[in-house]
């Protein structure tokens, strides 16, 4: 039984292919502007690795921010519940999700079996979110994928007040003349994204284990900046930008087995 989820989300777009209970293959790639192509090549590449055909798929549910774009889901649910399906399978001892995408960051509590407790969500403002870690490495004339080991050897992390993204870029730019250490700035910027999204997942609070998922994940400076604003230790998939695609297989597997 072949089955699969999409996510479509506003940096990137994943499928995870699931043959039973088992990962059979993944695929990742940047959205881009057209949401309906990007869907069919970033399952034709899944597809690929898992040497399957479209026509085996038995059943598609699509998420994200593009779920409805996918001209072959048979079910598209939001990406809240996928991503809580999707950490449980991971490890079934995680109680909050957070998940930093590009456009967006979201804090989710979750129960034993992996349903949704409570949520907040952050989708009206760049701060705390890819994209503002994405700005401030070009103003800082760095690859965003060197941040984390750069911000790693600060010593006095400076003190970013701004939060809103266009604010921020203007107060980074006055601390950079202000010759401020290059690491202590990145340093600064991921303790104020950390702080804020501790405080947005406050809301509903926090419980062990915590699991951190999307791009940003990636990032191990952020991963400590977390780790010190919620006082709790985080724990990252091998793969943290599947965890929606993968939630979504799961429930097309469900969905699959009411037919």
């Amino acid at each position: 039984m072949i089955i699969a989820g999409i996510d479509i989300g506003a940096a990137t777009a994943k499928t995870v292919i699931l043959d039973d209970d088992r990962i059979r293959s993944c695929a990742i790639m940047p959205t881009g502007f057209d949401v309906r192509q990007v869907s069919l090549d970033v399952m034709k590449a899944a597809l690929e690795k898992a040497g399957a055909l479209m026509g085996s798929v038995e059943f598609v549910v699509s998420t994200g921010y593009g779920r409805r774009s996918v001209p072959f889901m048979n079910k598209a649910v939001t990406e809240i519940i996928c991503h809580a399906k999707g950490a449980n399978y991971l490890n079934p001892q995680v109680r909050t999700v957070i998940d930093i995408g590009g456009q967006d960051s979201k804090v989710i509590r979750v129960d034993e079996k992996g349903n949704v407790v409570d949520f907040i969500m952050n989708d009206k403002c760049a701060a705390g979110t890819g994209r503002f870690l994405e700005v401030m490495a070009t103003v800082l004339q760095l690859d965003i994928s060197e941040m984390g080991s750069i911000s790693l050897t600060s010593k006095a992390p400076c003190q970013i007040s701004s939060t809103c993204t266009v604010f921020a870029e203007t107060e980074m730019v006055s601390l950079r003349a202000e010759q401020k250490r290059r690491e202590d700035l990145v340093a600064g910027i991921h303790k104020a994204v950390a702080l804020r999204i501790a405080n947005l997942g406050a809301r509903v609070g926090y419980r062990d284990e915590v699991i951190l998922t999307g791009g940003v994940s990636k990032n191990i400076g952020m991963k400590k900046s977390l780790e010190d604003a919620i006082g709790i230790e985080i724990m990252i998939p091998e793969e943290p930008q599947i965890i929606g695609a993968l939630g979504a297989a799961l429930l097309a597997k469900n969905e699959l087995s009411k037919h």
